[in-house]
C-alpha cells in the first residue's frame, strides 16, 4: 500500500485528473504534496459581464486545489468528500492569470480544514477560500 507520503503528487494528479470543469476554466496544478498544492488559472473565460474574475471562479479554483489534496492525504482505499466550503473576496482580477496556493490547516483520520489564497500576477491577494472535507472508506467493491 503506497502512502500519500511516498507518492508524487503531480504524478497522482495528473493520473487522477482534475475535472471537465476544472479543465474547461482552464485550471492547471504546477505544484502538488499534501503540504502545499499549487494551480493557476485563466481571467479570460472565466470572467462577469463586467470583465471582473467571477467569484464563483474563485470558489472552483479553491475546491479544485483543496479537494484533491484532500483525497491525496485520505490516501488508497479513502474518499474525500467537500462538507463546507467559504469564501472572501478581497481584489478583483481582470486580466491575466490567477494563482491558488492551498495549504492544510487540519489534516485528520476523517476530517479536512484547508485554505486556499488566490492572488493575481501582481501578487495581490484576490480572494480566500477555506475548503472543509470528510473522509470516509471506499465502499467494497
Amino acid at each position: 500500500m503506497t502512502s500519500a507520503s511516498t507518492v508524487d503528487g503531480l504524478d497522482w494528479a495528473s493520473e487522477r485528473g482534475i475535472g471537465p470543469l476544472a479543465v474547461k476554466m482552464g485550471i492547471r496544478i504546477t505544484e502538488f504534496t499534501v503540504e502545499r498544492a499549487v494551480a493557476t488559472m485563466p481571467v479570460e473565460g472565466n470572467t462577469q459581464p463586467v470583465g471582473l474574475l467571477h467569484g464563483g471562479a474563485y470558489v472552483v479554483l479553491g475546491e479544485s486545489l483543496g479537494s484533491m489534496a484532500a483525497n491525496l492525504h485520505a490516501g488508497p482505499g479513502r474518499l474525500a468528500v467537500g462538507v463546507d466550503i467559504n469564501a472572501t473576496h478581497t481584489a478583483s482580477a481582470r486580466a491575466g492569470v490567477v494563482t491558488g496556493v492551498c495549504t492544510p490547516v487540519h489534516l485528520g483520520r476523517s476530517l479536512t480544514v484547508h485554505e486556499i489564497v488566490i492572488t493575481d500576477e501582481s501578487g495581490r491577494r484576490c480572494s480566500t477560500v477555506r475548503i472543509t472535507n470528510h473522509i470516509k472508506n471506499l465502499p467494497a467493491s
